[in-house]
């Protein structure tokens, strides 16, 4: 197992996420135990030591699940790390409620890692309220040592993260991102990783094979690959991207079987970052995911002082490209949700005046109309 270096700590390069145990039935809520301990027996005899689980994961299950696999092994033989669940705005004013029983879930003491979940437009201006407690309660239980390193997670646009950090960076020790080959310019990744290292934070990784997306590849997307390297496998090439990036410290894949833990964790077991030419490729690669089905904004916001409805255009277009790649997904119907009604894409008058003045000649109108017929949809 690959080790990296946090502070005084020797932290696993894979981490287990534990947002996709196996389950029976399909039932999301009903994890299955004997499988799971399984893998963590196995995780921990090939050197995982971290694990990362959070409130809402498999419907309040996942807390206490890997709180019971990991009992029997000692203490300080792994990093546990959990999340306040800001996400649902109902739990603002319930941290100290909530964190307690994180702890009693989990069956431990303290968290070596603890996080602000998932920081995003839906959550960031609650988040910065100071009355709800969160982050004084936060900085408590890590000044009592309940908590040894304080971060958070980030699903939020660059402006959302930028917003946080103004407030609480000098304090967030890790960031916990959606990152891989596709996102990385897709979703800005890049980009937020530059921020980050502005504050001198490291970088936890998840979504590494973007919810499975990356495991396997058209035909054609995979030969260019396979001519580079004939050894290695298509879900290994992500893992090798996240080797090439100096910023990540701990990469968390959501492991649902043992076969699946096998091979990552062989993947981990030497670092073979790419080089120049395997880099250019696979960026390239993921380009052409993208290419046919999005629009190509580049957020010179022309549109936006042309439009009499005042419509966020450059966002809306970034969320109608995901909702196009995933079908759907959270994010979009997320971002929109904290939009006032009249700044909505269905609000779009389709009256051509942002479309006189983009470089792209994007059809703005069309777009607005289906993303709104997608989200009702």
């Amino acid at each position: 197992m690959i080790y990296n270096d946090f502070q005084d700590l020797k932290l696993s390069a894979l981490g287990f996420g534990t947002m996709r145990f196996p389950t029976i039935d399909g039932d999301d809520a009903r994890v299955d135990e004997p499988a799971t301990q399984e893998m963590v027996d196995y995780a921990m005899s090939h050197g995982v030591n971290y694990y990362d689980t959070a409130w809402g994961y498999h419907g309040g299950n996942s807390e206490p699940v890997i709180g019971r696999c990991l009992k029997k092994y000692p203490r300080e033989q792994f990093y546990l790390a959990s999340k306040f669940p800001g996400y649902d705005l109902s739990n603002m004013d319930k941290v100290e409620e909530i964190f307690e029983k994180q702890l009693e879930k989990c069956q431990v003491d303290y968290f070596d890692f603890y996080l602000f979940h998932n920081v995003c437009e839906m959550n960031i201006d609650e988040y910065l309220d100071e009355s709800h407690g969160i982050y004084a309660y936060l900085m408590k239980q890590k000044e009592n040592g309940r908590i040894r390193h304080l971060g958070f997670s980030a699903h939020g646009a660059l402006p959302v993260m930028r917003r946080f950090l103004e407030k609480y960076g000098k304090d967030m020790e890790f960031c916990q991102l959606q990152i891989n080959y596709l996102d990385w310019t897709f979703q800005n990744a890049k980009e937020k990783v530059e921020l980050l290292e502005e504050y001198g934070i490291p970088v936890w990784v998840m979504e590494p094979l973007r919810g499975g997306r990356l495991a396997s590849l058209k035909p054609e997307e995979a030969a260019r690959l396979t001519a580079l390297r004939p050894e290695e496998s298509v879900p290994a090439w992500a893992f090798r991207f996240l080797q090439s990036l100096h910023q990540v410290c701990v990469t968390l894949s959501g492991m649902s079987d043992l076969q699946q833990m096998k091979e990552n964790i062989a993947i981990y077991e030497e670092a073979r970052p790419l080089n120049g030419e395997e880099m250019n490729t696979l960026l390239d690669v993921a380009d052409g995911m993208t290419r046919n089905i999005t629009v190509p904004c580049t957020a010179c916001h022309y549109c936006v002082s042309h439009c009499p409805q005042g419509l966020p255009i450059p966002e809306l277009l970034n969320v109608y490209n995901e909702h196009r790649f995933t079908g759907g997904g959270f994010i979009p119907a997320m971002y929109v949700s904290t939009l006032p009604e009249e700044k909505r894409p269905g609000s779009c008058l389709g009256c051509g005046s942002c479309e006189a003045v983009c470089p792209q000649q994007i059809h703005i109108s069309e777009a607005m109309a289906d993303f709104a017929a997608r989200l009702k949809g």
